[in-house]
């Protein structure tokens, strides 16, 4: 399949932010269709890679530049400022935020939450949001730090994208006490999502939606961990005005 076919399928199954296009931000979660872009699985990596070349087409070629990063789970956030091209991999991040123009920055997902953030006066973040950078609070650490530059929180705009819903993420009963400050028993099942969400909205956040697709329900769709899915999607956020 050549790089224009990848291309145009590329949205196949695919959830778009609709919302997010008055923001003149174009924002996705690729679907199974579209392919994995996980570069850790058994792959050839001519074939992810030509997926990965197949989205900066997509996103607008060499017009755009395209930042991705290792992920560890964390709460680092990369900003990425002008004076770069291509296809940037950043080290041990979780996390991208921009406020120039013409920047796509995407994160791979495959049950965590990809979040995504933007403001109508030209700034964007997204987010991967497992268990450990909801417990570390990525999402605050993003809404604080546009807030510093000066992006007011009540004017952003956040939205989780298809994850894994609560009631298919059981975790450990010291997972589930360090993510709910409640005390566990035993096992239990959370949800993500409207955690995120409820830090969102702690800080300030007034427009915050939730993706109604589950990565584990949807499974036909989307890649899920927990169903013992080696693919990855993507989360894709670009700065368009």
């Amino acid at each position: 399949m050549n790089a224009g076919s990848l291309a145009a399928d590329l949205l196949a199954g695919a959830e778009l932010v609709e919302p997010f296009r008055a923001l003149g931000v174009t924002a996705f979660t690729t679907g199974r269709a579209a392919g994995s872009f996980g570069m850790q699985s058994d792959e050839p990596a001519r074939d992810v890679s030509a997926r990965w070349s197949a989205l900066r087409a997509r996103l607008g070629g060499t017009r755009t530049r395209l930042a991705s990063a290792t992920q560890v789970h964390g709460r680092r956030i990369v900003e990425h400022g002008d004076g770069w091209a291509g296809w940037l991999r950043a080290d041990e991040a979780d996390g991208h935020l921009t406020t120039v123009k013409g920047t796509a920055m995407a994160v791979t997902v495959a049950d965590c939450v990809p979040v995504f953030i933007a403001h109508p006066a030209g700034a964007a973040a997204i987010l991967h949001s497992g268990w450990r950078g909801t417990e570390a609070r990525i999402t605050s650490a993003a809404i604080g730090r546009l807030a510093e530059l000066g992006f007011e929180p009540s004017e952003l705009v956040l939205h989780c994208g298809p994850a894994i819903c609560g009631r298919c993420y059981e975790v450990s009963a010291d997972v589930a006490a360090r993510l709910t400050g409640r005390p566990a028993d035993g096992p239990r099942c959370v949800d993500l999502r409207a955690i995120i969400a409820g830090h969102a909205e702690a800080e300030g956040v007034r427009r915050v939606s939730i993706s109604d697709r589950c990565t584990r329900c949807d499974n036909d769709r989307f890649y899920s961990h927990r169903a013992g899915d080696a693919g990855r999607q993507l989360g894709v956020l670009l700065l368009d005005r």
